[in-house]
C-alpha cells in the first residue's frame, strides 16, 4: 500500500516513514511545499492530510492531483505519530 502524507512537522518525517513501514506502506511526505510537489505525488492508495500544519495551497495541490475514486483521503488535525498509527490501523489490515 502506498501512503502520501501532506503536512506533519519536518523533525518527524524519519518517524512517519517508520511508521508506515511497519505496516508494511511505502509513504511519501510532504512537509513543505516544493516547487515540483504536484508532479511527485502520484497516485497513492492513502492520502493523509495533517490538516493543523499545512497551508490551503498544499491541500489543494495534494487534492487535486489525487483520483478520489481510487485514493483513500484522511483529514487529521493532529499531526503526531499516535495519529498516524490510528489512521493505518484502522486502514490496514496488517
Amino acid at each position: 500500500m502506498s501512503v502520501v502524507i501532506v503536512g506533519g512537522h519536518d523533525r518527524m518525517v524519519s518517524q512517519y516513514k517508520k511508521i508506515c513501514k511497519s505496516f508494511k506502506c511505502k509513504a511519501k511526505v510532504f512537509t513543505q511545499m516544493s516547487a515540483d510537489m504536484d508532479k511527485q505525488i502520484g497516485s497513492p492508495d492513502l492520502l493523509v492530510l495533517f490538516t493543523n500544519t499545512v497551508s490551503h495551497k498544499m491541500i489543494k495541490c495534494a487534492l487535486g492531483e489525487v483520483d478520489e475514486s481510487r485514493t483513500d483521503i484522511v483529514r487529521c488535525h493532529t499531526s503526531s505519530g499516535a495519529a498516524l498509527t490510528g489512521i493505518l490501523e484502522e486502514r490496514c489490515a496488517g
